[in-house]
Formats: structure tokens, C-alpha cells, sequence
């Protein structure tokens, strides 16, 4: 039987047509996906990403145990409530989820990760933590009592401080990737659409006030449909299609996400994936002829073969865009082609994000 979110019975109210998404029943659209991602685009919208799952790290070894666990390195975050996106690795190199971490004290930190990977992940933690010397000096403890709203646009700091008025102290000075706790709140300044706005972390039981008072700020919700097309625009990569086990941080176009300034830190997967050059790279496509690029597509470049990994039409650009897997040495400015219906296609390579605040950058 799927999970349902404390939103469901909300979703259902509002008439969402309701999809299976990684063993959860979520809303994908609630009548209109292309207005949902205008909506989000224009002003603002609001999307149940409670199915995500916040993970507490705390303990004296909380901060070594996160710089032996991820590729990206958690000494940078030295301020309370900043935040790191990082993939957390496989012995080989292989990424097992990426997710974001926030710091409030070197003891003291929370992971958010994927639906589909979270029974996973917190094992995998678990494991790790106790190969470590006194099992790291460090507790894990998921958080299924908390969920998690995520306001997205240009609009949505303004309604989300209507909605929230005893927040806006705390939130009003966040920048991006920076978060504030406010009682039994979590304002977060981040996002999966490309768009300014908060992810806001809060107790379940709590979690249905909130979203009334984000609708009677003038917050209308959107689906996962829109979600999809709005992070693909953004140039922001899926787990599960853009990425997995097989793939490293290099072969996802996540070479950014990698700190190796520290030669002495030791995190899981380092020595496979500095061991040689990765012959493989994700790139950026907008279609050039008529057509819908979708998942999973043969793309012909002049380096050998590649696929599409995600694949929509881009309403903000009214053009099909994709991602695509292909051999290194593809670069922006290229042309490809790419196999639909037994039809080879023209597209163009790009470098990602596609969209950003509003604006077509390709």
C-alpha cells in the first residue's frame, strides 16, 4: 500500500489527480500542469514534498562523520543555519543519493533526502557510522513526525512572510542556500525550480495549518508534474533518471559538488572517482526540430553515442529540452542529433540551467 503525506486529504479536496510517486500517493497535477508551472514562474505556487525526509545528525562526531560520509566537504559551513548540496557515494564512486545538509553547530546538523532512497540512505548512514571508531560519536535519527512545504516564484517570500508573519524576522535576511529556525519551524532558502522562495520544515501535525494559511495568503499548490518540468528548465538533476549507483558526480554533471581541496579527508568513493578521467558527461539539449524530447532516447554526437536521461517540453521556452549522457569532449555549442520514432532530430547543446528567476538563459 503507498504512503500518503499529512496533506493527502488536502490534495484530494482540491481535486489533484493522485500518481504513485516512489511508493507514495501524490498529487501531480490539480487540473492544469502548464498553469501550475506558469503559476510558479509568474508568482507563486506550493508544492507537499513531505514524502522527502529530514534526517537529524548530532554527537561530538557529527561534523567528521558528515566530511567521511559526502563528497562535497562540510568545513565550509561555518555559519548557523547554512547549507551544502552534496551526493553521498559508494566505495566506487557510484552516488546513492544527493541531497542538502544544513549546519547549525558542529554537533548539530539536518540532511534532507529523496523519497525514494530514504530507507536506504539511513541505513547506509547507520552502516557507515559504525565502522568509525565508537561508532562515530554520532546519532542518526530520521524524521518522519516533520513535513515539508516547499513555496516557490517570484512572489513567494512575500507570501510566505503574510503567512508566516511571525517568521519574517528570521527569514527576511536568509540568502540562498541559508536557513533559520523559528520555534518548531524550519525556514529554508532553497528549491528545486530555479525560482526564489522557501522549503519550510515543520511537525505533521502541524503542517495542515500551514498550508491553509499559505492558500489564504494567496498560495495556490501545484503538482509534481509541474515540479518535474520546472526543475528540468532549472538545469537540476533527478535521482533515479539523471543519476544513480552506476553514475559518479563527473558523469552527472556534479563535478561542482566535489571538494577535494583537503588531500587528507578520506570520504567514501574518493579513490574511484579521482582514479581516472570520467568518459562520460551530462550535458544540456534543446531540440531543434519538431518533436518532444523524452527519457531514455539514443542521442548520435560526433564523440559515439549517448542518451537522454530527462527529457519535457520547456513551457517557459515553448522548446523541447533534455538531458543527455554522452561521451566527454561534447561541449556547449555543439550539434547532435537524437532518435525519435526511428527519426533522427537536430539538437543543439547547451549549457544548463536552461531557466532561471523567470529567464531564458540558452
Amino acid at each position: 500500500m503507498a504512503k500518503q503525506t499529512p496533506l493527502y486529504a488536502e490534495h484530494v479536496a482540491a481535486g489533484a489527480k493522485i500518481v504513485d510517486f516512489a511508493g507514495w500517493d501524490m498529487p501531480i497535477h490539480y487540473g492544469s500542469q502548464l498553469d501550475e508551472h506558469k503559476l510558479v514562474r509568474a508568482d507563486a505556487g506550493m508544492f507537499d514534498v513531505s514524502h522527502m525526509l529530514p534526517v537529524d545528525i548530532d554527537g561530538a562526531g557529527a561534523r567528521d562523520f558528515l566530511r567521511h560520509l559526502v563528497a562535497n566537504d562540510v568545513a565550509k559551513l561555518k555559519t548557523p543555519g547554512k547549507a551544502l548540496y552534496s551526493c553521498m557515494l559508494k566505495a566506487d564512486g557510484g552516488i546513492l543519493d544527493d541531497l542538502i545538509i544544513y549546519r547549525f553547530a558542529d554537533d548539530d546538523y539536518r540532511i534532507v533526502v529523496n523519497a525514494g532512497t530514504a530507507d536506504k540512505d539511513v541505513a547506509w548512514m547507520r552502516e557507515v557510522a559504525r565502522s568509525l571508531p565508537g561508532g562515530g560519536n554520532v546519532n542518526i535519527t530520521p524524521r518522519r513526525d516533520l513535513a515539508i512545504i516547499a513555496v516557490q516564484g517570484p512572489k513567494a517570500q512575500e507570501k510566505v512572510w503574510a503567512a508566516l508573519p511571525e517568521a519574517e524576522a528570521a527569514a527576511r535576511p536568509l540568502r540562498a542556500f541559508n536557513a533559520a529556525r523559528v520555534g518548531d519551524l524550519m525556514v529554508c532558502f532553497t528549491g528545486y525550480t530555479g525560482e526564489v522562495g522557501y522549503e519550510l520544515i515543520c511537525p505533521a501535525g502541524r503542517v495542515v495549518e500551514l498550508w491553509h494559511a499559505l492558500l489564504a495568503a494567496g498560495v495556490k499548490p501545484a503538482g509534481l508534474g509541474a515540479r518535474d518540468t520546472l526543475r528540468l528548465e532549472a538545469g537540476m538533476a533527478l535521482y533515479g533518471q539523471d543519476m544513480n549507483e552506476s553514475i559518479n558526480p563527473y558523469e552527472a554533471g556534479l563535478a561542482w559538488t566535489v571538494d577535494l581541496s583537503d588531500a587528507a579527508r578520506d570520504f567514501i568513493g574518493r579513490a574511484a572517482i579521482t582514479a581516472q578521467p570520467a568518459a562520460r558527461t551530462l550535458i544540456g539539449l534543446v531540440l531543434e526540430d519538431r518533436g518532444v524530447l523524452r527519457a531514455h532516447m539514443p542521442v548520435f554526437t560526433s564523440h559515439g553515442a549517448g542518451e537522454t536521461t530527462s527529457g519535457s517540453f520547456a513551457p517557459s521556452m515553448n522548446a523541447s529540452i533534455a538531458f543527455a549522457r554522452v561521451p566527454a569532449g561534447v561541449a556547449a555549442g555543439d550539434s547532435v542529433e537524437v532518435e525519435i520514432r526511428d527519426k533522427r532530430l537536430k539538437a543543439r547543446v547547451v549549457a544548463a540551467p536552461f531557466v532561471r528567476n523567470g529567464q531564458v538563459l540558452v
